[in-house]
């Protein structure tokens, strides 16, 4: 389904059957257009809210939901059964897994990749009558790589490249090129120092090519 007066995609649509395109939000929002680039797959169950512009090159899953007064860039693929709340923005070549949560005000620079199950917070103080003019998502800088059914807590800064393990809960700032993981995520090393464990390279897979 398309709402027509709202809708300005590119060319090369593919557009599965199912798929909602300026479904329309209950907040009062100023802009309720919505811009596709081209060539986007939107595949079964994708609904994207009317307010929100994307770049060229947009893949979903199924069951995608992308809210309004967001801002993506170019290539973005998020896979099925995520969500990317409201207000956010994120750059180019960004990588969205399965079974992710986005929250509102959430930045996310280019190349970066989440896992699955990956749930991302905003609010420091759930239920506090002022939360709703203090909710802030975190940074991910550039490059950065997120794993599996980690928790990104509000307010925080994910350093460029940085790399969280699997299951971590990010509670504080992430410098660049680090490996954190734990409960809290603490640093445990530079992405430099990480060995190939398939023993396919003898160097650390995250050192720059020769």
């Amino acid at each position: 389904m398309k709402c027509e007066s709202l809708l300005k995609v590119g060319k090369g649509l593919q557009l599965d059957d199912g798929v909602v395109l300026g479904y329309k939000t209950g907040r009062n929002i100023s802009d309720w257009h919505i811009i596709i680039g081209d060539y986007a797959h939107l595949r079964v169950g994708t609904i994207i809210y009317a307010g929100s512009k994307i770049g060229s090159g947009l893949q979903t899953g199924h069951n995608v939901i992308i809210r309004e007064e967001n801002l993506i860039g170019d290539n973005f693929q998020i896979w099925s059964n995520s969500v990317v709340d409201y207000g956010c923005k994120i750059g180019n070549n960004v990588k969205v897994h399965a079974n992710v949560y986005i929250a509102q005000f959430t930045i996310i620079e280019d190349d970066v990749f989440i896992a699955p199950g990956v749930c991302i917070a905003n609010d420091i103080h759930p239920k506090c009558r002022l939360s709703s003019k203090c909710m802030k998502g975190p940074t991910i800088k550039m490059g950065a790589q997120i794993g599996v059914n980690s928790t990104i807590m509000p307010f925080i800064t994910i350093g460029e490249n940085s790399l969280v393990g699997a299951g971590s809960v990010v509670t504080k700032d992430v410098p660049s090129d680090s490996v954190v993981y734990g409960n809290p995520a603490k640093v445990r090393s530079s992405i430099f120092n990480l060995k190939c464990t398939t023993k396919l390279m003898e160097e650390s897979p995250y050192l720059p090519q020769k």
